[in-house]
């Protein structure tokens, strides 16, 4: 049997390019029919290790870590739902939006990883965060979420008073940030090339359909 084709992508739950990279990443493995032939495993990169628990206003926040101006943060919102919509995601931005700590996301995310449910809760915290206003670093958010997509909430909400866990997440943080991985998303093909930011369909086909034929 063929190897499948490794999918390392790089990503935080807050990143809404990841959500749209994604989809793009999504639509070339479908369209070259390669579902079966690849295998992806969702990667922890914190936007904001230092972020406290009480998280930041999602506006206040774009103009203190990039300067982003009240109407050029309109601009970006505009510009980041049609990308969204064109790919079947609804991004709801909305005055009180906040910038939250997402350790206890991606804690989780390496557990679901080991149930076979990453993609899925992967997929459901996005939603969580950018369609349904939702809180992901509240932990009865978190819990509801495992359990929409069938995993043992008690179970896992319990690693995340475990330090060590908590350690192991961050050390496959700067594992990446060691390799030079400073942008989200990232995605690495069969731990030898990559792609970092939302790229075109075109541009994910085209490095599949390579590896297809090094086959």
């Amino acid at each position: 049997m063929t190897a499948k084709i490794k999918l390392d992508i790089i990503s935080d739950v807050v990143c809404p390019w990841c959500i749209v990279g994604y989809k793009h990443l999504e639509a070339a493995i479908n369209e070259l029919g390669l579902q079966d032939q690849v295998e992806i495993e969702w990667q922890p990169f914190e936007l904001n290790p230092n972020m406290p628990a009480e998280g930041e206003n999602l506006r206040e926040h774009s103009a203190r870590k990039y300067g982003t101006t009240p109407e050029g943060s309109v601009r970006a919102r505009a510009n980041i739902a049609q990308q969204g919509a064109e790919n079947g995601f609804i991004f709801d931005y909305f005055e009180q939006m906040k910038m939250v700590n997402t350790l206890d996301a991606h804690v989780l995310l390496e557990y679901a990883k080991e149930v076979g449910k990453q993609t899925e809760l992967k997929l459901r915290l996005f939603s969580a965060f950018f369609t349904e206003h939702k809180d992901i670093s509240n932990r009865e958010v978190l819990s509801a979420e495992l359990i929409a997509v069938g995993i043992n909430a008690a179970e896992a909400i319990s690693l995340l008073d475990n330090a060590a866990v908590a350690e192991q997440v961050r050390a496959k943080e700067a594992h990446w940030q060691q390799l030079g991985i400073s942008g989200v998303p990232t995605v690495i093909f069969n731990q030898s090339s990559a792609l970092t930011g939302s790229h075109p369909v075109e541009a994910y086909k085209q490095v599949l359909a390579d590896l297809v034929a090094q086959r």
